[in-house]
């Protein structure tokens, strides 16, 4: 548990004696350009922003992280690594799920539409290499495995009411690319945990981003319709709709006004009668200079080069939750614990206290 001075310090809630389940989203953006790097780099710990990482994990404390961009091996050797090294700084999970991911998951087709075969690009989710920028769940209460229903294997063309890319009419980048395309750009997770509070449905995901393509917008519908594959399932488009508590969370890659993609698809997400928006905000975004972004500047959970500060990181509680209390770990200018939140990472981590309502 936080001390209550460092929770004040770090703009955190005390926790009240009926103790909230504190949840957690965090794109790390420590994937490496090799298979095994990640795994090195922890060991040597040559690279400070792990350090960082940890840091703001440690600080933040919660019961419950999804992280991203977290290198995928078959062995899960780094990402056991990384939880020891967390538990060394304070921060204990015992129970960890990683999934292999789309990304970097080769095909022998060109499926971003460059001529080319064997690029990262054509991979079920952009990567070099298999794993590369997966996703990584880490709980200190038991995660059901055996539960954990994993639609990454979803093809997009099968998604209700998809969209997929044409160019004159045809295809794009072809027919026999969308007769294999999966919709996931990393991976879509549901995952029922067991709490104190009783069972919950953890669902997960990492959209790729609605950028970086030509006219087609192949990465914009495929950015909305993995934010909208959401939606279908809540509506039972899958199955029937989850009866547990559940906890949407995870990276959208899309601001609802701001962002180059379709922003309806997570106003969507942020307005759907099943889910309400847990706001997290931060003094350290909120102090940072305006941009005439129409996203209040206190919500924002990156800040990239270029685009700027927008809000893509996301905590959307089901309503039978009641928020004790959310934001962004992005402390102002000046505060201690400033230069490990901006220097992790772009992105910044998300969380929510949420008790029963």
């Amino acid at each position: 548990m936080i001390h209550l001075a460092l929770a004040l310090l770090l703009g955190l809630p005390a926790m009240a004696n009926a103790q909230p389940l504190r949840v957690a989203t965090y794109n790390t953006e420590l994937s490496r350009d090799g298979p095994g790097l990640f795994l090195r780099d922890i060991e040597t710990e040559r690279d400070p922003r792990i350090r960082q990482v940890i840091q703001n994990i440690t600080q933040v404390n919660p019961d419950i992280i999804v992280l991203q961009s977290i290198d995928w091996d078959h062995e899960g050797k780094a990402l056991s690594a990384l939880t020891d090294k967390l538990a060394d700084a304070g921060a204990r999970f015992d129970h960890i799920l990683h999934l292999r991911p789309n990304s970097g998951m080769a095909t022998d087709l060109d499926l971003d539409g460059d001529g080319l075969t064997g690029g990262p690009g054509d991979a079920q989710g952009y990567g070099a290499f298999a794993g590369q920028g997966g996703i990584a769940i880490l709980s200190k209460h038991p995660i059901l495995y055996e539960e954990v229903r994993d639609f990454s294997t979803l093809l997009w063309r099968d998604l209700p009411w998809a969209t997929l890319p044409q160019v004159n009419g045809q295809p794009f980048p072809s027919a026999e690319a969308q007769e294999v395309q999966r919709l996931s750009s990393t991976a879509h997770w549901v995952v029922p945990i067991e709490t104190p509070t009783g069972r919950i449905d953890l669902l997960t995901f990492q959209a790729g981003p609605p950028v970086f393509d030509g006219p087609e917008d192949r990465n914009g519908l495929r950015n909305r319709d993995e934010i909208l594959f959401w939606r279908h399932f809540l509506d039972g488009q899958f199955g029937p709709p989850p009866e547990a508590r559940l906890i949407l969370l995870g990276g959208a890659n899309l601001d609802p006004h701001d962002s180059d993609g379709r922003g309806a698809a997570i106003r969507s997400l942020l307005t759907h009668p099943k889910l309400q928006d847990t706001t997290p905000q931060s003094r350290g975004a909120e102090q940072a200079p305006d941009q005439g972004h129409k996203t209040p500047n206190a919500l924002d959970t990156v800040d990239w080069v270029g685009p700027g500060r927008m809000r893509v990181d996301y905590i959307l509680p089901s309503r039978d939750w009641q928020v004790a209390g959310s934001g962004v770990f992005w402390p102002a200018p000046g505060d201690p614990m400033y230069e490990h939140a901006v220097k992790a990472s772009r992105h910044r981590l998300v969380w929510a206290d949420l008790t029963i309502n």
